[in-house]
């Protein structure tokens, strides 16, 4: 396993340094480092870093150095998202539009089209720039070579969309038509990725307990589960321990079932109550927090949104609807390397399902309506993949689900009539489908047992976390998946 390049460096800083004096607790090396980053002089802001956490070996501020450390590995991770060199992005193109001439591709990168940084004075695209091209441009969707096919997902949607409105007109309940799943999640850490004989500990995300998503149990595993975090858990997992051996990989598994139900609350806006603003809870989430921040955009834009609107209810689903109109889908960055995702989604009118799901949380806390983060798997025939929702909390109804990635998609990319689009996206504001795995309730938790290494994920918990000592495993590394089986009872 080669070291990165930041490493390498580091290493020789340290034996190059020497020790000095112990540094105050607050460390100008990171707000330099950072300033150097912003001008894309990555080497420069790595020697930075390095001399700092050279400095810090003896030093009796444990938390300096670990974000000293962090810093550092997060060069390498912007490094990872920004991979492709012009030429590269050019040739991938190329085998994906229709008659792409090199002309038109200039044209779009002087358009500031793609995601791009200058890192040590070569210019890196992001590595999804192919794919995000087609969600932020549509016109051009019809010069695409072998587009994929949503009509699966589509159909899935609609159909769930349309039974569980219909059971809850019926019922006059908003839990119904369960249905229980059998999934197997494996991570896969590449052979000879530690040493052999090196304790490989890793955490795989299982269900955590909520009204819609019960009858949790671990039924099958790879190797013993060393510790199953509370069913309550705000980020729930499974723990495990595993020796690597040479040339093999290492391989964690856990199989478990659980029943979820769809909701579909009827959400009348005069219903609506008072909150109790000194109960605990509602503190927490209306509270500023991780990338939850009341900047002057928010406010900004909330101002413009909400103006003199009072009822939560309404002012949430104001914001709820303008993200359906303004905010476009696209492929993240890893969520570690950006320092406030709400106002990066706000300011680049783009993101992907967690980035939308923190703007609208900000927006709504800000306006003193708790919200939280939901998240784990969407396994939605012909749409499976990890993904974020929300909550808010609305008197007298509790804590009611808003997904906004699934009205930008109804709004944005639903390829049926206007009617059934719009339909798709007032379901997911009050509504959910069945086809959720959720593990985490909350954002930027920290896993039980604690990791002894910096996160490869520090916002979400979706495609489990690995380390070894107190090295982080990071995501290039190993590899994850789900298996989904819904079980006929």
């Amino acid at each position: 396993m080669n070291p990165p390049f930041s490493r390498l460096l580091f290493a020789f800083l340290v034996a190059s340094v020497g020790y000095a004096q112990e540094p105050r607790p607050e460390s100008p090396a990171i707000r330099e480092a950072m300033r150097l980053e912003e001008q894309g002089k990555f080497i420069e802001a790595t020697a930075v870093l390095g001399r700092a956490l050279a400095l810090q070996i003896s030093s009796p501020f444990p938390e300096i150095r670990k974000e000293l450390e962090f810093e550092l590995d997060r060069l390498d991770r912007i490094r990872k998202d920004y991979s492709l060199t012009r030429s590269d992005l050019y040739d991938a193109l190329k085998r994906s539009v229709k008659d792409l001439t090199e002309e038109e591709f200039e044209t779009w990168i002087a358009e500031g089209r793609f995601d791009s940084r200058v890192i040590d004075s070569v210019q890196y695209f992001m590595n999804a720039s192919r794919s995000n091209l087609f969600f932020r441009y549509p016109e051009l969707r019809n010069r695409r070579i072998n587009p994929p096919s949503d009509a699966q997902f589509e159909a899935s949607t609609l159909d769930a969309v349309k039974t569980i409105t219909q059971a809850a007109q019926e019922r006059r309940a908003p839990f119904v038509l369960p249905r229980t799943f059998r999934n197997t999640m494996t991570v896969t850490l590449k052979a000879n990725t530690v040493p052999p004989g090196e304790l490989v500990r890793a955490w795989l995300p299982v269900p955590t307990a909520f009204p819609h998503q019960l009858n949790i149990a671990v039924k099958a595993t790879s190797s013993p589960v060393k510790f199953l975090a509370p069913m309550d858990s705000p980020i729930r997992s499974a723990y495990f321990e595993q020796r690597a051996e040479r040339d093999k990989p290492t391989v964690f598994s856990v199989e478990y079932e659980y029943t979820a139900f769809g909701i579909r609350f009827d959400l009348q806006p005069l219903a609506v109550q008072p909150y109790d603003t000194s109960d605990a809870t509602y503190k927490t989430f209306t509270a500023e927090g991780p990338h939850v921040v009341f900047t002057p955009l928010i406010r900004a834009l909330s101002d413009s949104l909400a103006g003199s609107e009072t009822n939560p209810l309404v002012k949430a689903r104001t914001f709820y609807d303008w993200i359906t109109e303004n905010i476009q889908y696209s492929y993240a960055l890893e969520y570690s390397t950006i320092r406030n995702i709400s106002e990066y989604c706000l300011t680049k009118r783009y993101g992907d399902c967690g980035q939308a799901a923190l703007l609208f949380i900000t927006l709504c806390r800000f306006n003193g309506i708790p919200a939280r983060w939901q998240s784990g798997w969407l396994t939605m025939p012909g749409g499976k993949t990890i993904h974020d929702w929300t909550e808010i909390f609305i008197n007298p109804y509790g804590w009611i689900p808003v997904d906004p990635y699934m009205g930008v998609f109804a709004m944005q990319y639903f390829s049926g009539p206007g009617a059934e689009r719009r339909m798709i996206r007032d379901f997911y504001f009050g509504g959910l489908d069945q086809y959720r795995m959720a593990a985490n309730s909350n954002h930027s938790q920290a896993l039980n047992p604690p990791k002894q290494s910096v996160r490869s994920d520090t916002v979400d918990f979706q495609r489990g976390e690995l380390e070894f000592g107190q090295v982080n495993i990071y995501f290039d590394k190993y590899s994850y998946s789900l298996k989904v089986e819904e079980i006929n009872r």
